[in-house]
């Protein structure tokens, strides 16, 4: 007979509580408590959606609030400032001044506005007068605007320090003093502010040499005239020159005079003067000699008598070193000028004048350096049109003297 499947099978064991079917009241509690647990996880999952929005907006709105607005400046500024440019500054490094003067808010804004304007290539060095607090892209234009600079000296060849009147007509030259404080001037909001002569005239007189950045082969002829301004005549070189409008009478003469120095030493002034057996303030005061005493066509004949004349003990006797201490300009001077005993009349004295007379152009300090071959003594300018005649004979120069006279040449207006 067959068996009967699983008979002898043991029975499974229950893992747990005994189960038992739910009753009706408890499936109802059940189904309530499970929409109850949907509900509150969807407005989780809802709140969570909104805060992420919020989130990702507010982010948004400060990101484009420090890359946009606080990252340039808007409006018209706040208040006027002057900033320099130095000469190889980059646009980076010109966007790091002006940042850290308030001008642009960041260098980032600078350069990118400079990129986007091709008046950036515009800008030279000097001293540019901004405002505070002002867009980029303003910058970049107040900065390329010629109006915007300030403290542009320029220095014509021929100039002395102090103003010069004609004895004729009465017309003024303006001296370098005259012309730095007029370079100086610079109006900040409304105040217009400028550097008076008398204190740049006061610095040249008393301020220490070193402090002035004399050059040390100017070093001992500036210390052999003490408290006088005119010790440093023929220091400051023709040419452009950028002045800080916010400097000090001293800080500007020093900037001027170092920069000066440094033109000289480039065109070769120390090694000439070495090779001549001179010294470079020679050299410098010859140059102002020939600049005042001739046109520009005579130049390497008149350093020639210059030389010729000290090399045989001669006094120079040029009616330009008379004029020079009385600030005037003249070609005829008379016998009691003459007879002034001063530290530049070479009337009175042999040799040359113990300071130049003047600011030597590149010119005259070329021919100062490189005379013309020649034994010329003497030589007078004989019209009004400049012709001048050299000799070496004195009664060739008398002669030459009466046709000037002749001509209204030597004709003193007093």
């Amino acid at each position: 007979m067959a068996e009967k499947w699983g008979a002898d099978r043991a029975k499974p064991e229950v893992v747990g509580p005994p189960r038992r079917g739910l009753s009706k009241a408890e499936r109802a509690r059940k189904a309530r408590n499970d929409r109850k647990r949907r509900v509150t996880r969807g407005f989780s999952i809802a709140a969570l959606i909104v805060v992420a929005i919020g989130a990702v907006f507010l982010g948004s709105k400060l990101w484009h609030s420090m890359s946009g607005s606080a990252n340039d400046y808007a409006g018209d500024g706040v208040a006027d400032v002057v900033i320099q440019v130095h000469d190889g500054d980059s646009t980076t490094a010109i966007a790091k001044t002006l940042q850290d003067r308030r001008v642009v808010a960041t260098v980032k804004a600078f350069v990118d506005a400079a990129h986007e304007n091709e008046a950036i290539s515009a800008i030279q060095p000097g001293f540019y007068k901004l405002r505070t607090e002002i867009p980029a892209a303003n910058a970049v234009e107040r900065l390329a605007d010629p109006e915007s600079r300030v403290g542009k000296l320029t220095i014509p060849e021929g100039r002395q320090l102090d103003d010069t009147a004609d004895v004729k007509t009465k017309a003024v030259t303006e001296g370098i003093f005259t012309l730095i404080s007029q370079a100086s001037c610079v109006e900040l909001d409304g105040e217009k502010r400028c550097v008076p002569v008398d204190q740049l005239r006061a610095a040249a007189q008393t301020a220490p040499a070193a402090a002035l950045a004399v050059p040390e082969w100017a070093a001992a002829p500036v210390a052999a005239m003490p408290n006088d301004h005119r010790r440093l005549e023929g220091l400051i070189a023709p040419g452009t020159w950028n002045v800080d409008p916010a400097g000090t009478a001293q800080d500007i003469l020093s900037t001027l005079i170092a920069g000066s120095a440094n033109v000289y030493t480039q065109s070769g002034l120390l090694d000439t003067a070495a090779a001549m057996q001179m010294s470079p303030y020679q050299i410098l005061t010859v140059g102002s000699l020939v600049q005042r005493e001739a046109k520009p066509q005579d130049f390497a004949k008149v350093a020639r008598v210059i030389y010729n004349r000290l090399a045989e003990h001669r006094k120079l006797e040029f009616d330009s070193t008379v004029n020079y201490p009385l600030d005037r300009q003249e070609v005829a001077t008379t016998d009691d000028d003459r007879a002034k005993v001063t530290p530049w009349n070479t009337y009175m004295s042999e040799g040359l004048p113990k300071t130049p007379i003047c600011s030597p152009g590149t010119d005259a300090l070329a021919a100062a350096e490189r005379p013309a071959e020649g034994d010329w003594l003497y030589f007078v300018t004989i019209d009004l049109q400049g012709t001048t005649l050299f000799t070496r004979d004195y009664d060739e120069h008398l002669a030459n003297i009466e046709l000037a006279q002749h001509n209204g040449v030597l004709d003193s207006a007093r």
